[in-house]
């Protein structure tokens, strides 16, 4: 505090120390969590093979670049091969990685991965949009500017009906 000019004796800045720790031990949760650790038990044998979607999953990360905040919301689905997943535990795959030091195209990427791993579908889709602070506040100070990520596995990636009826989805159900 003392190399931006301030007083870090001040009354208002005495106890910042141990408040900054503690929001960035929570803001960083992710890092110390694994999917495994927060799917638990929530996969389940079902001859199920309709795409799964779930929207506007919101999401608050902190870019690893600068440190500040990024947020936005995630759209996730995928294509049963025997398996599904309890619909809670996708907002939580999110957390764990958007809770750590980020990049939005890593976390998009992870997301995706994650679910291929554990259910082994027939294709997953993942669609990140956030804005930046660190374009909004400083460098470039675009306020409404969006980052747009996706990463398309399996029958997203192969098969442009399925492609179109994620994106389509994702577009006509946004609320944001």
């Amino acid at each position: 505090m003392t190399h931006i000019g301030e007083d870090p004796s001040r009354e208002g800045l005495s106890r910042t120390p141990e408040r900054v720790e503690r929001a960035w031990r929570e803001l960083t949760q992710g890092m110390r969590q694994s999917v495994d650790e927060v799917v638990g038990q929530g996969v389940f044998a079902e001859d199920c093979s309709e795409m799964v979607l779930v929207k506007d999953i919101e999401f608050y990360s902190l870019c690893e670049h600068h440190l500040l905040p990024f947020f936005g919301r995630v759209h996730v689905a995928y294509i049963p091969d025997g398996k599904i997943i309890g619909l809670s535990k996708i907002p939580r795959i999110v957390d764990v990685f958007a809770r750590r030091l980020q990049v939005q195209e890593r976390m998009t990427v992870d997301i995706a991965h994650a679910l291929q791993r554990i259910l082994s579908p027939k294709g997953v889709g993942v669609v990140a949009e956030a804005r930046h602070l660190c374009m909004m506040m400083r460098g470039v100070q675009k306020q409404s500017s969006a980052a747009m990520t996706s990463c398309l596995l399996g029958s997203f990636q192969s098969d442009s009906k399925t492609r179109s009826e994620f994106l389509a989805l994702v577009r006509s159900l946004h609320h944001g």
